[in-house]
């Protein structure tokens, strides 16, 4: 039986893949910064346990409890929206202590274990402005481009020894927390703090747009596209997960 271990499972996109990859009967090993067993089914092939990636000795913690896996997620991140003159640099790097440097450290903790046995993969959760030309996401798309460049290089170092890397995209989902989440600066402060008031009209509009758009992305379809992902073996990279990812990809 395969177990997988998953980053940021307390809820979205985390907390639905784990219970996706329980469904088809992995062992999982669902990790929070702070740990809520009670938002995941019951199982003894499920466990919660603490993990905040910003720290090093928390991650190592982590392993140590874990044992063996055979894939890894890092969905883990945080949000951000606002324009980027009216945002603190310390927000920037908050931003990209979690979503970028992170996953790396995450990464390169599970990386001598996949090695040393062959085989293994690893799937960095994105995102979908990745893909497409977005206002008002600057510091949370440098910080998640910022992965898509790293993943594609470290497939290429990993393939020789059977070990596989992979990104996955999520498109704009409103039933998961990053809206409430993105809307705050580091000091929990509102978003309108983020915008300088030259710019306000011109973003009430981009935020109006965009819930306005058509097409949007279930939880459950970041879940599956991971679960997809992790089991392919034809060498893709990138997986647009959602209608509206699957239609910019298409588009560029």
């Amino acid at each position: 039986m395969k177990t997988v271990l998953i980053t940021g499972t307390l809820s979205g996109y985390g907390r639905e893949t784990a219970r996706y990859f329980h469904s088809q009967g992995w062992n999982v090993i669902a990790t929070m910064r702070t740990p809520r067993p009670d938002v995941l089914p019951e199982s003894d092939r499920l466990r919660v346990i603490e993990l905040d990636v910003t720290r090093p000795e928390s991650i190592a913690a982590a392993f140590q409890t874990a044992g063996p896996i055979d894939v890894l997620v890092n969905n883990a991140g945080v949000p951000s929206i606002g324009v980027f003159e009216g945002t603190p640099m310390a927000r920037v790097r908050e931003v990209f202590e979690t979503n970028t440097f992170g996953v790396m450290a995450v990464t390169q903790a599970v990386l001598p274990r996949f090695r040393e046995r062959g085989s293994g993969v690893v799937v960095n959760v994105t995102s979908s402005v990745v893909l497409g030309h977005m206002p008002l996401t600057a510091v949370y798309k440098a910080s998640k481009m910022a992965v898509e460049g790293f993943t594609a290089s470290l497939a290429l170092e990993l393939a020789p020894f059977g070990v596989q890397a992979k990104t996955v995209e999520p498109g704009a989902c409103l039933t998961t927390n990053f809206a409430a989440n993105a809307a705050k600066a580091a000091d929990g402060a509102p978003l309108d703090e983020l915008i300088p008031a030259p710019y306000a009209s011109w973003a009430q509009k981009a935020m109006d747009d965009f819930t306005a758009q058509d097409l949007f992305t279930r939880e459950s379809d970041v879940a599956e596209t991971v679960w997809r992902a992790a089991h392919d073996t034809t060498g893709q990279l990138r997986f647009p997960a959602g209608p509206d990812a699957v239609l910019l990809s298409q588009a560029k």
